[in-house]
């Protein structure tokens, strides 16, 4: 015979799965706490047995001892077995079922018993107790057995002591008490502990429903597995229970959302303070691939409802593909302008070929005079109002795009700021953000015009562009900040909303604000303030100016 594949081998030991685990336990569990009520209702129920049958031999004593007639026969008569006290405690016994009914003298010899031969002998317990005019309850062997006794004095008419009555219950008869109860309590017990199962095989149905029928091995290696994955991978997650409060969140969610352990137990607002991140994680926004910004990064949320009815969000970092598909808008833009700059350059070319061709140089000589001193006017203009070379050089650009898009881009005449910019790129991303939605808002307008104003209070930088084209609602001034609210289509590279809210965002950093009214005579005016934006002027040594006064003075 081969030998038993390993499938068909007998296992022994506990079950794999959760839910036969939890129901062989809660049934063990259930027969255990029978088991246990039984033998605990048990133990006091025979000592209860014990106890009302000595009480009710004591009664019966009792009560034989208060006839007068019993005591009278005591002194009068001898102990014979057809006496009156025999006959007298004969009735009695058969009428209260007891084993023995002894009536005994003050030396202890037996005017009764139920055995008649055993009159007039000596009883075979210790009668000093009852005697000595004391009642007694106890359970003793004697000539019939073990039996429940009960003993008290036999009083004459005058009260004296003249003997003593014990009576007899037999202890089997309680014992068959004691067996009649157990098959009663037992099915009890059976009808408790088949509750009891039916409970634990409920209970295990809805543990196995819960555990997808799972082995303890398996869910411990889910959760081996998860911990690992939501610590290893590039991507934030954050759980989130019934009552919208964090219960988990893995590395990547504390390092892009900027907190700690301490979040898990809190709403998002709590944890991160009121704004769309808060809005997107609780469920008050809903979509797919939602943007929001959270300090200096620019994250894609998407948000799923779990069955118990939690949610579990998870977030990308898309600041690098924001600044990349900016930068992809920027080159699409310059080429375009370069585009339409060799367009007229060769238009210029044909012109200035033709001014050649008809041999007339001077007026060649002039439109090339025009033609380059445009630029260069538009390029000093720019320089000599502002000095940071990063900031005017975006300027100089974006004049050249605007007007091959056929917008006027204009420096204002109050615009001066000096070279002590503190975070020069910072500036950059403001004004190209706030210039570039100006163009797209006033492109394929008549007259079309943007104004860009920058200037400088002490360390404030305070910077304005206005622009000719519709405007912005009153109702919708505030929206325009708001991460994914936009009004123009998206790039082909992701979403729009962005560029305005990381404007907010900066100058919030910084201490400083960022609005959008209405600009004079119609169109938007936005305007962003940035405190302590430029360093400190440099005092020059006292030495460099005290120098040239000391030389003049000795020339002299």
């Amino acid at each position: 015979m081969s030998p038993a594949s390993p499938a068909r081998r007998l296992r022994l030991g506990l079950p794999r799965r959760v839910f036969s685990q939890v129901l062989l336990m809660q049934v063990a569990i259930a027969a255990g706490v029978a088991v246990l009520a039984t033998g605990l209702f048990l133990a006091p129920l025979s000592h209860q047995l014990d106890d009302q049958a000595m009480h009710r031999a004591l009664a019966i004593a009792q009560t034989t001892a208060e006839q007068p007639q019993i005591a009278a026969d005591l002194q009068h008569t001898a102990p014979r077995r057809d006496g009156p006290v025999q006959r007298e405690a004969e009735r009695i016994r058969l009428a209260t079922g007891a084993e023995y009914v002894v009536i005994m003298n003050l030396r202890g010899t037996r005017w009764s018993h139920t055995d008649p031969a055993e009159i007039g002998r000596h009883v075979s317990t210790d009668p000093r107790q009852a005697l000595a005019g004391e009642e007694v309850m106890e359970i003793d062997e004697g000539t019939l057995g073990r039996s429940a006794r009960g003993k008290v004095p036999l009083r004459d008419a005058q009260g004296h002591i003249i003997g003593a009555v014990s009576v007899g219950i037999a202890y089997d008869s309680v014992r068959a008490r004691l067996i009649s109860a157990i098959p009663g309590l037992l099915a009890y017990a059976g009808g408790a502990l088949a509750v009891g199962a039916l409970a634990a095989w409920l209970i295990s149905r809805r543990v196995q429903r819960q555990t997808r029928d799972l082995a303890f091995s398996d869910i411990s290696a889910l959760l081996a597995e998860r911990e690992a994955m939501l610590h290893g991978i590039r991507e934030g997650v954050v759980a989130l229970d019934r009552a919208g409060r964090v219960r988990l969140l893995n590395d990547e969610a504390q390092r892009l959302l900027g907190i700690g352990e301490e979040a898990v137990g809190r709403s998002p607002d709590e944890a991160l303070g009121e704004g769309r991140t808060a809005d997107v994680l609780a469920g008050r926004v809903t979509g797919t691939d939602l943007l929001t910004v959270r300090g200096h990064r620019v994250l894609v949320a998407n948000r799923m409802p779990t069955e118990d009815g939690g949610a579990v969000a998870t977030l990308r970092d898309r600041t690098e593909l924001e600044q990349l598909g900016r930068e992809l808008d920027s080159t699409r833009g310059l080429i375009d302008a370069l585009r339409a700059q060799d367009h007229e350059h060769a238009n210029r070319m044909h012109t200035l070929l033709g001014l050649l061709e008809l041999e007339m140089y001077d007026d060649a000589v002039e439109f090339v005079g025009e033609v380059v001193g445009d630029h260069r006017a538009t390029a000093e203009q720019v320089t000599e109002k502002i000095e940071d070379p990063l900031l005017a050089a975006l300027l100089v650009g974006k004049a050249t795009v605007a007007a091959e898009r056929g917008v006027a881009l204009w420096v204002s005449d109050r615009t001066r700021l000096p070279d002590r910019l503190v975070d020069p790129r910072g500036l950059v991303t403001v004004v190209g953000n706030l210039v570039d939605n100006a163009l797209d808002a006033v492109a394929g307008t008549p007259h079309a015009r943007v104004e860009v104003e920058l200037r400088a209070e002490g360390r404030t930088a305070v910077l304005t562009v206005r622009d000719t084209g519709p405007g912005i609602p009153p109702e919708q001034r505030e929206l325009v900040f708001t991460e994914g609210w936009s009004t123009k289509k998206p790039p082909a590279h992701g979403k729009r909303g962005i560029g305005l809210s990381l404007v907010r965002r900066l100058a919030e950093r910084q201490g400083g604000s960022a609005s959008v009214g209405e600009a004079e005579g119609g169109g938007a005016q936005f305007t962003v303030v940035l405190p302590e934006a430029l360093a400190e002027p440099e005092l020059e040594p006292a030495l460099t100016v005290a120098a040239p006064a000391a030389a003049e003075e000795e020339t002299r």
